[in-house]
């Protein structure tokens, strides 16, 4: 199943590259990555097949995980170069009364999304 995990660290240089050689490192492929800096922290969302192994992995490397979540991964490729192809799926799943928490976008022209209600978005969106 495909996992969203998030950190939170300092926002000072080489925290992406201790994540990416912490998985790397424990042969666990990173398929879509989101990091952003608010103020002096980074927040990191990475998305894994392998969740467990990912939070060992990564707390072997003194790497703190906050969360982990089910994440919702759909096919993008029909939509890739869609304007407004965003706006629909997001607009589907607020109607449904679902919080997006995280959205990305991950390897082979894949959408992310973590949400606080998985199934009610799945059904939001057809799937």
């Amino acid at each position: 199943m495909a996992t969203d995990l998030t950190m939170r660290m300092e926002d000072r240089p080489g925290e992406l590259a201790r994540v990416g050689e912490a998985l790397g490192a424990a042969g666990i492929n990173i398929e879509g990555f989101c990091g952003v800096a608010v103020g002096n922290t980074g927040i990191i969302h990475v998305l894994v097949e392998d969740g467990p192994a990912a939070v060992r992995a990564l707390e072997a490397a003194g790497i703190g995980v906050e969360s982990q979540s089910d994440a919702i991964v759909a096919d993008m490729s029909a939509d890739a170069n869609t304007p407004g192809a965003l706006g629909r799926t997001a607009r589907a799943v607020a109607d449904a009364g679902v919080n997006v928490v995280a959205a990305y976008i991950a390897t082979n022209n894949r959408g992310v999304i973590v949400t606080n209600d998985n199934a009610k978005a799945r059904a939001a969106l057809g799937m």
